[in-house]
């Protein structure tokens, strides 16, 4: 199942509430062939993963799908994707599983089965203590947790339906909400075309990032753009010559509010700027 991407937590009772992870969704099976986990597009990484295949033979059952998240954890506790693929190569004993569905067990098809019902099943299965664990629900209504989770630095919560069985594809069953994070970040280029909205684009630490929009009330606007007319005439950085964008000398750094967890700037708005030199 793949969580839909929306802007805000559902009301009323009848969801779950769980931390949004940051890692590798991952299926871990035990069929008559052994341990195995797999990645999202069905490639078998039990090699890399074999600390957590050890642990999952301590799982007591005879077959099993178990669906999760691979996960390393920073000083703070919280999943780190960005030292997740090293961590993967150089210390997988480091490596978490955080289950949060059964599809499977013993040989009985579970997806058919409500949401809470698996899930009361899967956390009877998990020994406590280990790297593989349950994805606990949160306690509270949706927007008080969501709230809280960015407040705690988390990327965000996916809310589910509890009496939802378990289809394979994009629902609006499952939802993701993440946390917006504020940054400074150059502004190397303007777009601003007729009958589109106006953005900026941006680059961290030389590396572009894509587009934010400009939302500002027009004096703010105009002084924006007059900052930009002084920076312009640069070439267009490698790789980006197709974009029809107003390139711009270094000295012009913007603040970008932008959905976490996303390798390019995604739902980005700029809500201040400032020339730097």
């Amino acid at each position: 199942m793949e969580p839909e991407l929306v802007e805000q937590p559902p009301k009323g009772d009848g969801w779950d509430h769980e931390v949004k992870f940051d890692g590798y969704r991952t299926q871990l099976v035990k069929d008559g062939d052994g341990i195995r986990l797999y990645t999202k597009s069905g490639m078998d990484w039990t090699a890399k993963y074999k600390p957590l295949a050890e642990e999952a033979a301590g799982i007591k059952a005879r077959t099993f799908i178990i669906e999760g998240e691979i996960i390393v954890t920073n000083e703070a506790g919280l999943s780190d994707f960005h030292a997740l693929r090293s961590a993967i190569s150089r210390r997988p004993q480091d490596l978490y599983l955080v289950a949060f569905d059964l599809l499977h067990l013993n040989g009985h098809d579970l997806r058919d089965m409500p949401l809470r019902d698996r899930r009361e099943i899967l956390q009877a299965s998990i020994p406590a203590g280990g790297h593989i664990q349950f994805s606990e629900a949160l306690p509270g209504i949706g927007d008080a947790i969501y709230h809280l989770a960015c407040a705690a630095g988390l990327e965000g919560i996916v809310s589910k339906r509890l009496d939802s069985v378990y289809r394979s594809g994009p629902t609006m069953n499952w939802r993701k909400i993440k946390c917006y994070a504020e940054k400074e970040m150059d502004i190397i280029g303007v777009k601003r075309e007729s009958g589109k909205p106006a953005m900026v684009l941006m680059a961290d630490q030389g590396r572009y990032m894509g587009g934010a929009f400009v939302t500002f009330r027009a004096d703010k606007r105009q002084r924006l753009w007059e900052s930009a007319e002084r920076k312009a005439g640069a070439p267009a950085p490698q790789g980006l010559t197709k974009e029809k964008a107003q390139w711009l000398k270094p000295g012009l750094v913007g603040r970008v509010k932008f959905l976490k967890g996303e390798e390019k700037l995604r739902h980005a708005s700029l809500k201040d700027f400032r020339e730097n030199g």
